[in-house]
């Protein structure tokens, strides 16, 4: 049989072929429960105590040690055998390309998810579980927040009502800035955002230097780019992931702890004279309710459904969560 004759029964043997009646059997992701999760754990340590917890966690985003322990240590030490991996494969490589200098190339890990989801705790978890590691003691953590359009740039370009959406970055700077630092740069830097004032600071620099691994947070780090229609590269900030995390809720439940979030930043750091809502913490509590409920309804799910939930599946890892913020399901990205 001519190779033309075998592709012709080869392509008529895959019509005959039924799709399958569980969409799970070619499901990309391998699917944990909460309790076959925690079971990887294996002998990994606890390395952070009730203080530590107390630090990492966020506003309205509570986390305990049980969480610790069934979710983000497993995950900790599936990150530490990928990252020694990726290690040993660059090893390789330089061998294999007979190269001089060996230069340190950070494992970068992508976290995502919407506004109130809980991204800040989980980055600042594993950046502190990772750093206990032996063979990744130097972890960075940077926030997109820092590569906002300024509130002056925002405003020209009638883009207020859009901040946090994708064309309210410089997705430009984003890039140059991951590409420096999968170059091995031994100084990049990073501009710097407020949430009390909620702007970038003029000046103001977070610099990383060679670390083992970087954690990238932010809503839209999974975003893809329009694809050319000329074949020519357009990279995406996903492209510089070695790995990434999406962290999801339902609708609902992202809905109601934003506006707790919300109603509590009132009492606390609203009330600080230098920050952009101190108007938010004088007026009165059915007032706040409803800017709260609107500032979602308006900006922050329209971006959610938009932008942040489509990129869910381009995700090595997604952690779901139920209603009090602890975590379902695991579902990891086979290789």
């Amino acid at each position: 049989m001519n190779l033309e004759a075998w592709n012709a029964g080869h392509l008529m043997d895959q019509r005959l072929i039924p799709a399958p009646a569980d969409p799970d059997l070619v499901s990309p992701y391998r699917t944990f429960t909460r309790d076959e999760w925690a079971h990887l754990r294996a002998d990994a340590p606890l390395t952070l105590s009730v203080d530590d917890l107390t630090r990492l966690q966020s506003i309205n985003d509570p986390i305990s040690i049980d969480e610790i322990v069934a979710i983000y240590l497993p995950l900790s030490r599936l990150l530490s055998l990928y990252v020694a991996a990726t290690q040993g494969l660059f090893k390789a490589t330089q061998r294999f390309l007979l190269a001089e200098a060996e230069v340190k190339v950070p494992y970068v890990i992508g976290v995502a998810g919407s506004v109130a989801v809980g991204k800040s705790t989980t980055a600042r978890v594993l950046k502190a579980l990772l750093s206990r590691w032996p063979n990744t003691p130097k972890v960075e953590l940077v926030t997109t927040d820092g590569f906002l359009l300024p509130n002056s740039e925002l405003e020209r370009r009638g883009l207020m009502q859009r901040k946090g959406f994708p064309e309210s970055y410089d997705g430009a700077a984003i890039l140059r800035f991951l590409s420096d630092v999968k170059a091995g740069k031994p100084a990049v830097s990073a501009p710097v955002y407020s949430h009390l004032v909620y702007d970038v600071v003029p000046g103001e620099q977070v610099t990383v230097e060679r670390p083992d691994i970087l954690i990238l947070e932010g809503l839209n780090v999974l975003q893809p780019n329009r694809m050319p229609r000329d074949g020519k590269a357009i990279p995406f900030v996903s492209d510089y992931f070695d790995f990434s995390v999406y962290l999801d809720a339902h609708e609902d439940d992202l809905h109601r702890w934003y506006v707790n979030r919300f109603m509590t930043l009132r009492q606390t750091a609203f009330r600080d004279p230098r920050s952009f809502f101190r108007k938010y913490a004088e007026i009165g509590e059915e007032e706040a309710l409803a800017i709260a409920q609107n500032l979602w309804t308006g900006i922050n799910l329209p971006n959610l459904r938009e932008n942040i939930l489509p990129t869910r599946q381009r995700a090595s890892l997604i952690l779901t969560k139920g209603a009090s913020h602890r975590i379902q399901q695991v579902a990891l990205r086979r290789l």
